[in-house]
């Protein structure tokens, strides 16, 4: 069974609501990383990016995180974007649904290797389900779910975005 959570006009809300967050939260800064997961938080960097472009002056600089979930915690899981310099800039891991925590846990292991200024986590869905101690600095929605429901995430399609749970 299917369940609409949100549609295209919500998520756009909610991504607007996370990008003035940032920003408040920001302001002073010279440059902010968006640093997304390609598993579906890459997409939600891009949204916010553009709206942080229509709402601030605020630089941002995207940065790609490929996890290969196969060795998740072995050597090389967590590959960054090699082009972007981190050191003294604040990072904001971003990611479409935060469910156990475990892939954030390693990727933001991974992000401080390097000297960064502040690190932050973005994301659209919050299940409350996670298992590490990862919390999410600027949350869309956050839902109580069981652990057997899926949320599934398109922000691929323009204007028909959609987040769905699933039974």
């Amino acid at each position: 069974m299917e369940t609409s959570i949100l549609n295209a006009a919500q998520i756009n809300k909610k991504i607007t609501r996370i990008a003035y967050e940032i920003y408040e939260e920001n302001a002073s800064e010279k440059e902010v990383v968006l640093a997304g997961t390609v598993s579906g938080g890459y997409e939600l960097a891009q949204k916010l990016e553009t709206v942080l472009k229509k709402i601030s002056p605020l630089k941002t600089t995207m940065m790609k995180v490929t996890v290969d979930r196969n060795k998740l915690t072995g050597e090389g899981a967590i590959k960054l974007d090699s082009n972007v310099n981190l050191a003294g800039k604040t990072v904001i891991l971003v990611d479409d649904v935060l469910n156990t925590g475990q892939m954030l846990s390693y990727c933001m292991k991974t992000i401080l290797q390097f000297p960064v200024r502040r690190l932050r986590i973005a994301v659209l869905v919050d299940r409350n389900h996670t298992l590490f101690p990862i919390k999410s600095d600027y949350t869309g929605l956050s839902i109580a779910t069981t652990l057997q429901e899926h949320i599934q995430v398109n922000l691929k399609t323009k204007g028909k975005e959609s987040v769905i749970l699933k039974d």
